[in-house]
């Protein structure tokens, strides 16, 4: 039997009620379930039909940074989708109002916001082209950067936001 999709992702941080507070203002999730003690806290994207699609576990304020992809192994980031180039844009704003913005890149398939949270984990905010636009682009490792305005007044003509 295949796998489906991804369901959720689990992601140690250090403190509850601060994720809480960016993934509640700046991403707009809602929480599902949240421990009176601080400890645990599941989160839902806003358009999601999963039951959570993040859950935190709190590990205390002297937790150290993550040293992954610099001195040991682990997960890069992950990645949320939105469903137009004009959320993309309305995300970037948000992001970069939290000073949670660190990149922006056209990977030909999709379009990539970059962002830390408070425990300065990883995440990234993307839009997918519609596969029928992916063409050569399908097959290839782009990066190259971003123009939001540009993308947005190329698919405009094929009726997308």
């Amino acid at each position: 039997m295949p796998i489906q999709k991804l369901n959720h992702a689990v992601l140690y941080i250090r403190d509850v009620a601060t994720t809480k507070r960016f993934y509640t203002e700046v991403m707009g999730f809602e929480t599902m379930i949240e421990d009176p003690g601080g400890q645990f806290l599941f989160m839902r994207a806003p358009l999601s039909q999963n039951h959570h699609d993040i859950a935190f576990f709190a590990i205390g304020q002297g937790a150290a940074p993550t040293t992954a992809g610099r001195s040991s192994v682990g997960m890069y980031h992950i990645a949320w989708e939105v469903s137009t180039l004009e959320e993309l844009e309305e995300m970037r704003v948000k992001l970069m109002a939290a000073g949670a913005l660190i990149g922006a890149s056209d990977h030909g398939v999709n379009k990539s916001l970059y962002s830390r949270d408070p425990d300065g984990l990883e995440f990234e905010v993307m839009w997918l082209v519609p596969p029928e636009h992916w063409g050569e682009m399908a097959h290839q490792a782009i990066v190259q950067p971003l123009d939001l305005p540009g993308d947005r007044r190329h698919f405009a003509q094929f009726g997308l936001k």
